[in-house]
C-alpha cells in the first residue's frame, strides 16, 4: 500500500558525503565578520574564501587542485581597505572574480591560472558609487560584464565592468537589503529587505514591478531566489521564530504556492539552487546540516528529500556550478563547507550502477559563453543562458575559457583608455598638441624603465629562496 503513495523522483536517494581529509583545505583563517554572506565562492577552477587579515580586507584564492594544508604565508588578494563582505565568480570567465567591502567599493580581479606567488593588490577595475559599505555582489547570468552591487546606503547599482561605469542606480529600498537574486535570463531580480518586503525589480525600467509584505512574519533576515520557471523561493522566520520556507508566484503574491515550517534554530538559511535538477540546498549559518528539497509543479510543490549532517557547524558555504561536478561519479552537486580553520568539500551523488553517462541526471547546463553584450541587455534584449552538454565532462571546453578570459574584461578596458586618448584633437592648438604628445612619450619611457626595474628586482628576489615576507 505504501508504495503507491511514494512519489517517484530520481533525486529521492541523493546522498551527501564529505571528501577524504587530504582532499579538503586546511589552515584557512575564515573571516569572523558578522555578515550573512556565504564567505565562499567556487567555480570549476578555483576556491575563494574571505579570510581574517590585518590592515584591510582580503580573501584567499586557491586552484581547486591545491588541496591539503594551506601555507600560512600563502599570498592573499588584498586590495580592499576594509573587511571584504561578499565575493562572486563571473559565470562567463572562470578567472574573473568580483568582491565588495566595508570600504564602500567593489573590485573586479583577474586571477592567474597558477597559484599566486605574491599578494594580488591591483584589481582590473575599481567600482566607486556607494556611500556606505557594499554587502552584496552578483553577476548577471547571461550578459557579459554586467555586475550588480547593493550597499548599506540602500542603493542597488548595476555596472558595466568593461568600462567601469554605473549603468543603472535604483533607490527603491528604504532599509538594508538582505539578498538579491537574478532570474534565469537576467530581465528581473528579486530582493529581500529589512522592511520585511519581498520585491521584484525590473532594472531597465528602474521600477519595482511586484512586492509582497512579510512573506515570512518574523523580523529576522529573509532570503529569496528565483527558480528556473520564474517562481520565487524564500527562507525566513515565523512570528514565533521558527525557520520556514516558501514558494511564491510573483504574478500573484496574495497566497503562497507552498509554505513549510522547519525548526527553531536561529541561523539564517542560505538557499543554493540547482536549476537543472530543480533542487534547492538549505545551509544555515551555525548549523551542522544541509537540507535539500526538490521543487516540482505537483502538490505540495516543495518536496523534502533528505538531510546531510556532520559534526561541526558551518561558517559559510560555496556552491559549485553544474559544469564543475564529476559526471563519471553521478555527482549532481558539490558544496564547500567552511569551518573555523578549514574548508570541506561535500559531494551530492545519485547512486547508479551503470558507468555510462546519465542523460537524465545531466541535461544541458549553462555554459561559460555570455548570451549577449552589455549594450544589448541595456537596450532591452533578453536571452536565456547558452547551454552546453556535460557529456565528457568539463575538460572538453577548458581551452575556450581562456579565450573568454582574454577578451572579457581586460580587452575592454584598454579600449576605454584609448577612447580617452583619442578625444577630438582637431580643435587643439598645434603647440598644445605637440606638448601633450611629448609628455605622453616621456611617460611611456618612464613606465618602461620602471617595468625593467621591477623585473630586475623580482629576479634578484627569486634568488633568495629563504627570504621572508
Amino acid at each position: 500500500m505504501s508504495r503507491s503513495i511514494v512519489r517517484q523522483s530520481k533525486f529521492r536517494h541523493v546522498f551527501g558525503q564529505t571528501v577524504k581529509a587530504e582532499q579538503g583545505y586546511d589552515d584557512i583563517r575564515v573571516s569572523k565578520v558578522t555578515w550573512d554572506s556565504s564567505f565562499c565562492a567556487v567555480n570549476p577552477k578555483f576556491l575563494a574564501v574571505i579570510v581574517e587579515s590585518s590592515g584591510g580586507g582580503a580573501f584567499l584564492v586557491l586552484p581547486l587542485v591545491k588541496s591539503g594544508r594551506v601555507d600560512k604565508n600563502y599570498p592573499l588578494v588584498n586590495g580592499h581597505s576594509g573587511p571584504v563582505l561578499d565575493i562572486d565568480w563571473c559565470p562567463h570567465d572562470d578567472n574573473i572574480l568580483a568582491s565588495c567591502s566595508e570600504d564602500t567599493t567593489a573590485m573586479v580581479w583577474q586571477i592567474p591560472d597558477h597559484s599566486l606567488t605574491r599578494p594580488l593588490s591591483d584589481p582590473v577595475v575599481v567600482l566607486e558609487g556607494h556611500s556606505k559599505r557594499v554587502g552584496i555582489i552578483t553577476w548577471h547570468p547571461t550578459a557579459r560584464n554586467i555586475l550588480l552591487t547593493a550597499g548599506s546606503d540602500n542603493l542597488v547599482i548595476i555596472w558595466n565592468v568593461g568600462t567601469g561605469e554605473a549603468l543603472i542606480t535604483m533607490d527603491d529600498h528604504p532599509d538594508l537589503i538582505y539578498s538579491i537574486s537574478w532570474n534565469r535570463n537576467g530581465s528581473l531580480f528579486c530582493t529581500t529587505c529589512k522592511d520585511r518586503r519581498l520585491r521584484v525589480c525590473d532594472p531597465r525600467k528602474r521600477d519595482v514591478v511586484a512586492e509582497r509584505m512579510a512573506p515570512h512574519e518574523g523580523i529576522r533576515p529573509m532570503r529569496a531566489i528565483f527558480t528556473k520557471d520564474g517562481n520565487i523561493f524564500t527562507t525566513g522566520f515565523t512570528r514565533m521564530s521558527q525557520r520556514e520556507l516558501g514558494l511564491w508566484d510573483p504574478t500573484n503574491f496574495e497566497e503562497p504556492i507552498a509554505v513549510l515550517e522547519l525548526d527553531t534554530s536561529n541561523g539564517v538559511l542560505l538557499p543554493y539552487y540547482d536549476a537543472d535538477a530543480s533542487m534547492v540546498y538549505l545551509c544555515g549559518k551555525g548549523d551542522s546540516s544541509i537540507r535539500y528539497f526538490e521543487i516540482t509543479d505537483e502538490p505540495p510543490f516543495v518536496h523534502y528529500l533528505s538531510t546531510f549532517s556532520s559534526k561541526e557547524p558551518q561558517r559559510g558555504m560555496g556552491f559549485m556550478p553544474k559544469r564543475g561536478v564529476d559526471v563519471t561519479k553521478c555527482e549532481i552537486a558539490r558544496l564547500f563547507k567552511l569551518l573555523d580553520k578549514k574548508c570541506e568539500p561535500i559531494t551530492m551523488t545519485v547512486p547508479r550502477k551503470s558507468d555510462l553517462f546519465q542523460d537524465d541526471l545531466y541535461p544541458d547546463t549553462a555554459g561559460p559563453e555570455p548570451a549577449m553584450e552589455p549594450e544589448e541587455w541595456l537596450n532591452g534584449r533578453d536571452e536565456d543562458p547558452i547551454l552546453v552538454s556535460l557529456r565528457g565532462g568539463y575538460v572538453a571546453h577548458k581551452s575556450r575559457e581562456f579565450k573568454v578570459s582574454k577578451k572579457n574584461v581586460l580587452d575592454s578596458r584598454p579600449t576605454t583608455r584609448r577612447s580617452v586618448s583619442t578625444l577630438d584633437t582637431n580643435n587643439l592648438p598645434p603647440e598644445l598638441l605637440g606638448r601633450l604628445l611629448e609628455e605622453l612619450q616621456n611617460l611611456k619611457a618612464t613606465v618602461l624603465s620602471q617595468e625593467k626595474r621591477i623585473s630586475d628586482l623580482e629576479n634578484k628576489l627569486s634568488q633568495f629562496t629563504n627570504g621572508t615576507d
